[in-house]
């Protein structure tokens, strides 16, 4: 197998989902990490060459550029000839694939929160922007707390998704007591936290 390069950032949630995957597949060791540094508003030439829209995480192989985060987790999830992380049919497909979608939509506005109140000028900053994308961030976690039965057992390409965006609200919003009225998520997240691929991307201090 032909090694691949992955540009990404320590801090990405998306990219580290990627790492996550690639470390339970085993094909960690087949790809080669490049630490690229970037914002919304300063991109990086290297990224740019591999990606048109300049985001990472992106994954370089011979002959060809994938991108964004499902899309590579997929591709390395049909490298391997283990167990599935997105399962191939069935509920269990949909309620993976459903999972991802609601982390990845939860970051999405923990994001945009994010540069709103650290990348924009403060005399520009629209709080009820920020209070707008939080209400978004509160209803998925509620959902996840709703449906916190379909979160246990082996990991899946939706239960990984939603530890990493979890992580990152630890990380970014710390403040945002996100734990103080989801006790079943709570206490799944902090099982799931110990699987040790999930301990080697926690991203570095702020």
């Amino acid at each position: 197998m032909a090694k691949m390069t992955l540009y990404y950032s320590p801090s990405s949630p998306y990219a580290r989902k990627v790492r996550v995957v690639a470390i339970e597949t085993g094909l960690d060791k087949k790809i080669d990490l490049v630490n690229a540094v970037l914002t919304p508003v300063a991109s990086n030439a290297d990224v740019d060459k591999h990606n048109p829209v300049g985001k990472i995480p992106v994954l370089a192989i011979k002959g060809m550029d994938l991108f964004d985060s499902p899309v590579i987790c997929e591709y390395l999830d049909g490298l391997h000839k283990g167990r599935k992380l997105v399962p191939r049919k069935g509920r269990e497909r949909w309620v993976a694939l459903r999972q991802q979608a609601m982390a990845d939509g939860l970051l999405d506005a923990a994001l945009l929160a994010r540069y709103e109140g650290f990348l924009r000028p403060e005399e520009k900053r629209w709080p009820d922007w920020v209070q707008g994308q939080m209400k978004k961030i509160d209803g998925v976690l509620d959902q996840f707390e709703a449906e916190a039965k379909t979160l246990k057992g082996k990991l899946t390409l939706g239960t990984i998704s939603v530890v990493c965006a979890l992580g990152y609200l630890d990380f970014r919003f710390a403040s945002h007591d996100w734990r103080a009225k989801r006790p079943k998520l709570a206490k799944w997240f902090a099982t799931i936290s110990n699987t040790p691929s999930i301990k080697a991307t926690v991203p570095p201090p702020a």
